[in-house]
């Protein structure tokens, strides 16, 4: 029986210890990891908010790049660290690509991670070689139909974005053209640019100084509306290619079993965050969407997670995408 009181109080004083731990979080500097090399545009982005996170928790928010193996092993160890709240990875698209790409992934996105908040999108756009005889969306499918057996489309390798962005356009419009897979975008934009590729497929925030300085012809971008960024470039659904939305999505994750009042802190931190002027302003520049108010709940991320998950696995499946 002493024994059986021992432990009821050892519990009952872990109950009571352990939500005011969480409260006091931060106490020590914390970590964000962006599970890829640094110099992308979603670089940028944790950097921008791990200094005003820095501010709003009271705590220097480290950045940390971890890359590898497509962005797996940056997130397989935040996935993998002690739930306390100390390390949270930058997620995003590619977690739930990566559970379909791989036989074995190292974590499973939809039950390895406490969601915290769904932050931003950034549509894909459609630029082609400046010389394409095409002007809008609709001259390129006619191009592309009546030329689809000697053109090329390129990306940064198969699966990655552009490679699935552009095979859903091409399934989209009915064509069948040859991909050219390059080891990122540092070898694909370049060789659109010197037309040696017809198209392709990437972010937008790759896509804004090559349209800019007109080395490349923007076609459109693949949302419901415009960018506020690129204002003359009209959307897919705008130019008769209805309900063409394609949105990669960044997000934070904590360890699952993280105590929810840190999950909370955070979210609401991150949510302030994003309303910060600032911060807008500059998400606005790299051609991010801030999501709607009712999408930055972490049931939100936690259910949405789970039907990209579902989605994205159909796509390469259709597509015909081996898993490694």
């Amino acid at each position: 029986m002493p024994s059986i009181r021992i432990i009821a109080t050892f519990a009952a004083l872990v109950t009571a210890v352990t939500p005011a731990t969480a409260q006091d979080w931060p106490i020590r500097p914390v970590t964000m990891v962006y599970p890829f090399a640094a110099g992308s545009a979603a670089d940028v982005l944790g950097r921008l908010y791990a200094s005003r996170l820095s501010e709003l928790l009271g705590q220097t928010v480290i950045f940390e790049n971890v890359g590898g193996a497509g962005g797996m092993i940056g997130s397989n160890r935040v996935a993998k660290a002690a739930p306390d709240g100390y390390q949270f990875v930058l997620g995003g698209t590619f977690m739930v690509l990566n559970q379909a790409l791989y036989i074995n992934p190292l974590y499973n996105v939809a039950t390895d991670f406490a969601p915290v908040a769904l932050i931003v999108e950034q549509p894909v756009a459609l630029i082609a070689r400046k010389d394409i005889p095409a002007n809008n969306l609709s001259e390129f499918i006619a191009y592309a139909k009546a030329n689809q057996t000697k053109m090329q489309y390129g990306s940064g390798g198969v699966g990655s974005m552009p490679h699935l962005a552009c095979e859903l356009l091409n399934r989209a419009i009915g064509v069948n053209i040859t991909h050219i897979p390059y080891r990122g975008a540092g070898q694909s934009m370049p060789d659109l640019i010197a037309g040696r590729i017809d198209y392709y497929c990437p972010l937008t925030a790759l896509a804004i100084s090559p349209i800019e300085s007109k080395t490349v012809k923007a076609i459109a971008v693949f949302s419901k509306s415009r960018l506020p960024i690129l204002p003359n470039l009209a959307s897919a659904h705008e130019q008769g290619l209805s309900n063409f939305d394609i949105n990669p999505w960044y997000a934070f994750f904590l360890p699952k079993g993280t105590p929810v009042p840190i999950v909370q802190k955070l979210r609401e931190a991150i949510v302030a965050t994003s309303a910060t002027p600032d911060v807008q302003e500059k998400l606005k520049e790299l051609g991010y969407v801030l999501v709607a108010p009712e999408r930055r709940s972490t049931e939100y991320l936690g259910k949405f997670v789970e039907s990209e998950v579902e989605k994205w696995a159909a796509v390469i499946k259709a597509i015909n995408i081996k898993p490694e």
